[in-house]
């Protein structure tokens, strides 16, 4: 994040009011004089220069930094964004901060629209029940450690008070989600609570937000038209981009697949197997202790769904689809809300290999080359302690499959094939799973 304001800003202690209009001007109508150059005190040309060095220092985020446009606002403590891909920036902390610092601020900044920090605030704080401004400060910063660890170096000074994983003793590499689970707010944090990178960092509206219907905002078309560019170029040099960079670029390029639809949804009915819950805590007591006055009554929480992936490494598959069942295991990763530890991996040809937790997908080990025949898999995948809610099945079909129906979920994921069938051949995947075919 950017350098600390001189005075301390907290969030609010109550949720901002609805948008309105930034204190440095009016809202511009479509077509009139941008807002940043009709308010007074913003050092336009030093801000720019700053954005030019971040593009030369980051040439492959070129196109997501120059679609971001300026609006001056004097309630920023120091740079925020929007989810419109507006970039509010405060003039006295443009006048205090070097331009190298800037470019640093820039990248940061935009880094947290490109990786969806907003849309991924809104979902967590759904799955998870997070509620309030303080929530939305972990947040902020579990969004600022996730991307910190690689935007500064290599040509982007670090600004003053930037936050990383490690001020908490935290591991470096993980994601946002990974984060909000490894720390709470109390004395460790009291140095970051000035962090504000607006509504584009944790998906809650700020007091300056001009809003979806205010000028100068992005389009969904221009949006996906930004994020393809800057992938296309990450793709173009992968040599100089980090590797979680690189991670997102192949993400953005993978094609939307009904599979991932359907995974979604058996793990959300796998999720939703007790209605009301299935297991007690008093972390969150029942709403029903208000009527009980002196007893605390715990409440009913679900637990989340264990996916054991299994995955066809038999002679038949050929390494890109394997590249693809391993860019399918991530989303996985991504469908039961960043819990990696609640997902395993079997790698299985005529038997079954070492079940893996779910570190990263690019770390996974997958081993075979020979036949093919998945019950085996199954078998490992039910041995499991705990047992999987869900069982996932990427292969190209050609094993036989398990005589009865286990008891858990299955799912699927079928690799495309062309062949004249024959008697010989593999039956199709039994009635009691559920099949996509991916590509």
């Amino acid at each position: 994040m950017a350098a600390a304001p001189t005075t301390p800003v907290p969030r609010p202690a109550t949720s901002p009011t609805p948008a309105r209009r930034p204190a440095a001007g009016p809202t511009p109508a479509a077509g009139s004089a941008d807002p940043a150059v009709d308010a007074p005190g913003l050092d336009l040309d030093k801000l720019y220069a700053a954005r030019l060095h971040a593009a030369r220092a980051r040439p492959y985020l070129a196109t997501a930094l120059f679609a971001l446009h300026v609006v001056a606002s004097r309630r920023v403590p120091t740079m925020a964004v929007d989810r419109q891909w507006r970039c509010y920036a405060a003039p006295a902390f443009v006048a205090r901060t070097p331009v190298e610092e800037l470019a640093g601020v820039w990248v940061h900044e935009v880094s947290h629209l490109l990786r969806d920090h907003h849309g991924r605030g809104d979902r967590v704080a759904l799955d998870r029940d997070l509620t309030g401004p303080g929530e939305r400060l972990r947040m902020n910063i579990a969004a600022d450690f996730e991307i910190n660890d690689d935007v500064y170096g290599d040509g982007l000074a670090r600004p003053e008070g930037a936050v990383s994983a490690a001020d908490l003793g935290l591991d470096e590499g993980l994601l946002m989600e990974e984060y909000l689970r490894q720390f709470r707010l109390g004395p460790c944090t009291s140095g970051m609570v000035w962090l504000d990178c607006g509504s584009g960092a944790d998906g809650h509206e700020r007091e300056w937000d001009l809003g979806p219907d205010g000028a100068h905002g992005l389009s969904r078309e221009e949006l996906d038209a930004v994020r393809f560019r800057v992938a296309q170029g990450i793709n173009g040099a992968p040599g100089d981009v980090p590797q979680a960079w690189r991670r997102w670029a192949k993400d953005a390029f993978h094609p939307p697949q009904p599979w991932r639809e359907l995974l979604g949804a058996a793990v959300r009915a796998a999720a939703a197997g007790a209605a009301g819950g299935d297991d007690y805590t008093y972390g969150r007591p029942s709403r029903r202790s208000a009527g009980l006055p002196g007893v605390v009554l715990p409440s009913l929480r679900r637990n989340p769904p264990r996916v054991t992936v299994v995955i066809d490494t038999s002679g038949s598959v050929s390494d890109a689809e394997l590249g693809s069942a391993l860019l399918e295991v991530a989303a996985i990763g991504r469908a039961v809300g960043g819990r990696r530890d609640l997902v395993r991996v079997l790698s299985c040809d005529a038997a079954a290999g070492v079940a893996y937790p779910l570190c990263r997908a690019e770390g996974i080990e997958l081993i075979g080359g020979g036949g093919t025949d998945l019950r085996s898999g199954f078998a490992a995948a039910l041995r499991a302690t705990p047992s999987p809610d869900v069982v996932v099945v990427l292969t190209d079909g050609q094993t036989p499959w398990p005589a009865s129906r286990p008891p858990c979920r299955t799912v699927v994921g079928l690799f495309p094939r062309r062949r004249t069938w024959t008697e010989d051949d593999p039956e199709e995947p039994p009635a009691w799973a559920r099949v996509v075919r991916i590509g």
